[in-house]
């Protein structure tokens, strides 16, 4: 079994100045950490690379030369048996399950961000979309927020979103 923490939209240091200490506490404890883009600054790359055990990321529509330089657009990885695509745009949410079984037929999960919009669906084919929303900067949602997960035997469970104190004042508000 592997776990995961799935996070996106980081915008640091625009948007906070770290990671709330419930996403390193994650991060810390995972097998592996998925980042569907947004990063913003190649320091925030370094720290998880240093701190996870395995990273698997992409570049987002704020990041710049130095990111997209060490990060593809699109992901795909093998987990326990779960193949898992990440990239950071989608599109409009509106019939974003078709479009996106269409783009990725020959995924399990496909791990996205830029909207900071939390998002748990399945697209008729059962490919599950998923999106952590943001861990700085919630928008318009009532909190921060990132998953984690768990991998085995070809499945993936105990999907969970979760909330970041509102408390915490790194957060963008």
């Amino acid at each position: 079994m592997t776990s995961l923490v799935l996070l996106a939209d980081t915008h640091l240091p625009k948007r906070a100045r770290d990671l709330p200490p419930e996403a390193w506490a994650a991060v810390d404890a995972a097998d592996l950490v998925v980042h569907a883009g947004d990063w913003v600054d190649v320091a925030t790359l370094d720290a998880l690379e240093a701190r996870a055990a395995r990273l698997v990321g992409v570049h987002g529509n704020n990041d710049g030369a130095a990111l997209r330089a060490r990060l593809p657009e699109v992901a795909r990885i093998e987990v326990d048996g779960v193949r898992i695509a990440v990239v950071h745009e989608t599109g409009a949410a509106a019939g974003r399950e078709r479009r996106m079984q269409a783009a990725f037929p020959d995924v399990d999960v496909l791990v996205f961000g830029h909207s900071h919009i939390p998002w748990d669906t399945t697209a008729p084919n059962g490919l599950r979309l998923l999106n952590p929303g943001s861990p700085t900067d919630r928008r318009r949602q009532p909190v921060a927020t990132f998953m984690t997960a768990t991998a085995h035997d070809g499945r993936l469970d105990d999907v969970r979103l979760v909330a970041i104190d509102p408390a915490w004042r790194g957060a963008g508000h």
